[in-house]
């Protein structure tokens, strides 16, 4: 949209569609959202489908020795309600208007500045799809090689991408019944794996699970943080996604529904992980079950939740942002934009990055955009709440020759004292850098005549 008008008739249109009204897969644009597909469990699903995070496990043996089990589960719930809280507040924009990411970022960083923060979203959210896809074909090639004696790797791996692609490329159709079906089936897998690891290592688990002091001081509030930085990619484009829900979900039920779907997820990864290594002293749970040869259930329900997980989290997750982003960037479709998602997947090389020779180099790159991240947040939170009160011009937000044309410097400024702050205080990163760029970002707009126009 190039004028004011055409924009303000586009607006119209969206104000007076009937949310109901069914869409076509793979219609998908940026424009304001006209038809929200998803009502509230679907919404609630979804999510939870998508945010099945294999590294749960890892984080939740860590605190073994610092936390009793209960402690444990209450440092997850609260996590999760804080991950919830935040995803509430910075996709309250896309909710209310139906933008994407991409469009509610124009009124903080400028039609141009906008690049930076799609930049920090798409290029890990592309690497991840590629290493997903490996571990996802991982599993699937072990459980052919199990039951029918077939091990090829290489064959797996394409067939799983480019099934992920065909299911990309049907959009929010796909994926909402895709993670509404798949849920069902994650939850299943969890209930299975939590259950026969109680049955399996109940004997020898340490009755210090219920009985030791553990903490409630700083150790039990740095863990309620473990659990963000699975979320916090998410967290940054969330729009991308509250513009399928239908209206009517004031903030306090979205906030729940958020944190509703990713709980039962989290809570079950959280204290398999915890209680396997407490038992075997082995932090990695997949590698005990992939060693339990004498329970051939027990692993293929591993093994087939383990691909199934990457589909689900890499279709919501890895997928819809740089799609949106290659949309924004280079005006394509967004079937096209998927597509071409799914073949720069190929291109991270996944197979080099599993090797353990690589893990140095895939920590510096998690920690260097990582700091970003926070930041970021930080400065659509406030440019959202506390420069806009909450009211977006459409108008401007599509109008690339408006006040938001150009790069707005106090958002980049903010970025990167965000991101010094978040890099000289790693363990913490993402809440030291809060303050610092939302701060720094407010008084710019505030007081430097520069952003005068971006104020508007």
């Amino acid at each position: 949209m190039s004028t004011p008008q055409a924009q303000t008739q586009l607006h119209n249109a969206y104000q007076e569609a009937p949310e109901t009204a069914s869409k076509a897969p793979g219609e998908e644009s940026l424009a304001p959202q006209t038809t929200r597909i998803m009502g509230r469990t679907s919404y609630l699903l979804a999510w939870f489908g998508g945010c099945v995070s294999i590294g749960t496990f890892t984080m939740g043996s860590s605190v073994v020795g610092t936390l009793n089990l209960l402690q444990a589960t209450i440092a997850i719930a609260i996590g999760c309600f804080i991950i919830g809280t935040a995803l509430a507040l910075n996709g309250a924009a896309g909710y209310k208007y139906g933008i994407p990411f991409m469009v509610q970022a124009r009124s903080a960083f400028g039609f141009a500045g906008t690049r930076l923060p799609g930049l920090v979203r798409a290029v890990p959210a592309i690497v991840w799809y590629g290493f997903q896809s490996w571990i996802g074909a991982g599993a699937l090639n072990m459980v052919s090689t199990t039951l029918f004696g077939y091990d090829n790797l290489v064959f797996y791996f394409l067939a799983f991408q480019f099934l992920q692609i065909a299911l990309s490329v049907m959009g929010f159709q796909g994926i909402k019944w895709l993670e509404n079906v798949g849920s069902a089936f994650i939850l299943a897998s969890l209930v299975y794996m939590f259950y026969s690891t109680v049955q399996r290592y109940g004997d020898t688990l340490s009755a210090n699970l219920l009985t030791m002091e553990g903490s409630w001081g700083l150790p039990f509030w740095g863990a309620t943080m473990l659990f963000l930085g699975i979320y916090s990619t998410m967290i940054l484009n969330v729009s991308d996604y509250s513009r399928e829900h239908q209206q009517g979900t004031g903030p306090g039920l979205m906030t729940t529904i958020y944190s509703m779907s990713i709980l039962p997820c989290t809570v079950f990864m959280g204290l398999i992980g915890y209680m396997v290594s407490e038992a075997t002293g082995v932090a990695d749970p997949i590698q005990v079950f992939a060693n339990a040869v004498d329970n051939t259930p027990l692993l293929m329900t591993t093994l087939m939740f383990i691909a199934f997980a990457q589909v689900t989290t890499n279709v919501l997750n890895n997928v819809v942002p740089p799609t949106y982003v290659l949309m924004d960037v280079f005006k394509l479709s967004f079937r096209k934009s998927t597509i071409i998602v799914g073949l720069l997947a190929f291109a991270t090389f996944p197979w080099e990055l599993v090797k353990d020779g690589s893990a140095a180099g895939l920590q510096i790159f998690v920690q260097t955009y990582s700091a970003f991240l926070g930041p970021i947040f930080a400065i659509l939170v406030v440019d959202y709440y506390l420069i806009r009160g909450r009211e977006l011009n459409l108008d401007h937000l599509y109008n690339p020759h408006g006040p938001y044309q150009g790069v707005n410097y106090a958002a980049l400024i903010a970025t990167a004292l965000g991101a010094v702050v978040a890099l000289s205080f790693s363990a913490v990163s993402w809440y030291a850098s809060l303050i610092p760029a939302g701060l720094s970002y407010y008084l710019l707009m505030k007081y430097w005549p520069a952003c005068k126009r971006f104020s508007n």
